[in-house]
């Protein structure tokens, strides 16, 4: 039987465990990628650790999502970052030079390497060929540190591909059919890799975006082979030399499999709440729109934008809707200028903002309430963009641009014009400009820190017993984006634990940071459905509770990276052996984990007591020796820490 792409990558990194489905493995670490919303705690874990330089091929710094300088806090964690950048040795990516994402697989991304990226959306290196995995960011700063990154040896699921994709239907369209078939929980596990002839009429940055909301999926990574598409885009980018052949072998297996037969696909769109729910344009069309919204992550190519620009050409965007335009990358920008792309979205009305993350994190952009929002962004969750009770869309370029110009939502097939057709051209801009290489090692750097930056709160061991009450009782499918929010208010605190706890699960239970206060910061639980946690890997949804008082989330079942990140911070994540005991417990019962220390040293099994009822509930916690070990020391960074 012969080998899949992903199997190959996981193999040739292989530094502890064996490559069977369920256990625990370690593999080495190539490169990383931060971004600032996750970076600032990453390079403060760097320095709790003492660690003199980085000891990876390449570790990237990016400056995209906190983009907006409404006061010192921003720009005073730009300057921390690239002071600690050139400290640690690490490249800088100034701000306005844009996404993470798009930007790293422009300048450094290498087919066969390994990637851990402080971002969920980091498996879109996948596009390359590379095993690409987003993570918290302790499990980056302890990569950076040059340790192996542990993981659950994932399946793999095969993705066959035919045909190609018809007009008016593009990538984004693609990932959304999965995420229509799967769900937002269905590639929990697994890799997901996509093979079979459509392969080939996917260009590099068509399965950025498949590889990018691979995430939405649940999935470990997503990952293509390493063919003359990549090769085609290396080239473009002056880096055809880092190119190398990957591919699965003929007879190559996998665990699971699908078939996409591309020329049936037709144009679709994911409604509000969730990334999973996701129905054909045509079902919708016709409702009022009041935004329009181009770029992010996970559409972030040139054609992107250029196709938005044919569409919109010679034509004026409705009155009522705001067409935005994100462009993904400084580079991408200057070749929508000079292709004069970028002259026909400005006179057809389109507002231009700054090469970033920008309304997709909710900073700045927010629609008007109550008002659909069509955008190209990875994600939809509740409040997200920055507009409580917000309606966003998630729909491909050719669906949004169309939109702006009718004002309702369009299947852009009925246009009645023909469909611009985008060629890429051979040669593109390349700026390197806006990189700041690090310094020679043995360069002296001190840290900038504005007094917005503060020190890593310290946590205690696993005390013998825990008591205390459920302060708060949540449904299924939350994400990080409703444990900890983003925008533009609350992420300006990323670096000061002690500020941005006041937002814990703010968008749920607005008294819940104060009720936690008001307790003196002593211990609590969550209880939770399925799926808890999906979404970003934003760590400080696990750091701000946990500096609250939480030391347990029991819960029918955990999003991947949110519950290596529990355990990182040393919160027990616990699952119910019988999912009907969940619905038992209520909010304010008064909870007891007797010998406590005891049962997670001698087995994966505890029994937690509800003195409120009377009743006792097992629960299983599913860790690994090694996360038992941090989970007893009150966390990773205190055993890297007794390390040194």
């Amino acid at each position: 039987m012969g080998t899949n792409v992903a199997r190959k990558l996981i193999e040739s990194h292989l530094v502890e465990g064996r490559m069977e489905v369920g256990e625990e493995i370690g593999i080495r670490i190539d490169q990383t990628l931060c971004q600032d919303a996750t970076g600032t705690l990453v390079m403060l874990e760097l320095e709790a650790m003492d660690l003199p330089r980085v000891r990876t091929e390449v570790s990237a710094q990016y400056v995209d999502h906190n983009l907006l300088q409404a006061d010192f806090r921003n720009p005073d964690d730009h300057l921390f970052l690239r002071s600690a950048a050139q400290k640690f040795g690490v490249w800088f990516s100034r701000p306005g030079n844009g996404v993470s994402h798009p930007v790293h697989m422009e300048r450094f991304g290498v087919p066969g390497k390994t990637l851990l990226g402080s971002d969920s959306h980091s498996s879109a290196a996948g596009s390359l060929g590379m095993l690409a995995i987003g993570a918290g960011g302790l499990d980056v700063a302890v990569a950076m540190a040059g340790e192996p990154y542990f993981l659950v040896m994932p399946e793999v699921m095969g993705v066959w591909l035919t045909g190609e994709l018809p007009d008016w239907v593009s990538a984004k369209d693609v990932i959304l059919e999965m995420l229509r078939r799967h769900g937002v929980a269905g590639g929990r596990g697994k890799i997901v890799e996509y093979c079979g002839p459509g392969v080939a009429s996917l260009s590099a940055m068509d399965r950025h975006v498949i590889t990018n909301m691979g995430a939405e999926l649940g999935a470990t990574s997503s990952v293509f082979p390493s063919d003359e598409a990549t090769r085609k885009f290396l080239r473009s980018q002056q880096r055809e030399a880092a190119w190398v052949p990957l591919s699965a072998d003929e007879d190559a297996v996998y665990d699971a499999l699908d078939e996409i037969d591309l020329s049936t696909l037709e144009p679709l769109v994911a409604l509000p709440t969730s990334p999973g729910n996701v129905v054909p344009v045509r079902d919708v069309a016709g409702k009022d729109i009041y935004q329009a919204y181009i770029g992010s992550s996970s559409n972030p190519g040139l054609r992107d934008f250029a196709i938005a620009a044919m569409i919109v050409e010679g034509n004026q965007v409705h009155d009522r809707v705001s067409l935005d335009i994100n462009p993904a990358s400084r580079q991408v920008l200057e070749s929508l200028a000079a292709l004069g792309h970028l002259e026909k979205l400005i006179h057809a009305g389109a507002r231009i903002h700054q090469a970033g993350c920008n309304g997709c994190i909710g900073m700045g952009q927010a629609p008007a309430t109550g008002k659909i929002s069509l955008r190209t962004v990875p994600r939809n969750f509740p409040g997200r963009s920055g507009t409580k009770g917000d309606q966003v869309h998630l729909v491909s370029p050719e669906t949004a641009a169309a939109s702006a110009l009718t004002g309702v939502i369009t299947d852009p097939r009925t246009l009645g014009a023909p469909y611009p057709r985008f060629v890429e051209p051979e040669e593109i801009r390349v700026n390197t400009e806006m990189l700041l290489e690090p310094p020679p090692p043995g360069t002296h750097v001190a840290l900038e820190k504005g007094p917005n930056i503060k020190e890593l709160p310290s946590f205690d061991p696993l005390p013998d017993v825990l008591e205390g009450p459920v302060l708060l009782k949540v449904g299924e499918d939350v994400s990080t984006d409703e444990i900890m929010p983003a925008g533009a208010r609350v992420l300006p605190y990323r670096s000061n634990i002690m500020e941005i706890s006041r937002f814990v699960f703010e968008q749920i239970d607005e008294t819940f940071s104060s009720r936690a206060l008001d307790r003196g910061r002593t211990t609590f639980f969550v209880i939770a459905d399925g799926n808890y946690g999906q979404g970003s890997s934003r760590e400080h949804a696990a750091l701000a509770p946990r500096y609250l008082g939480l030391r347990a989330v029991l819960a029918r079942g955990f999003a991947r990276i949110h519950w290596k990140n529990l355990a990182n911070f040393g919160i027990l994540p616990l699952t119910f052996l019988n999912e009907a005991d969940c619905a038992r417990i209520e909010q304010d019962d008064e909870l007891a984990l007797p010998g406590i220390r005891e049962a997670v040293e001698a087995g994966s099994r505890v029994v937690v007591r509800n003195a409120t009822k009377g009743e006792s509930y097992e629960l299983e916690h599913g860790l690994s020796r090694r996360q038992v070990e941090m989970v007893l020391a009150g966390g990773l960074l205190n055993v890297v820490r007794g390390r040194q």
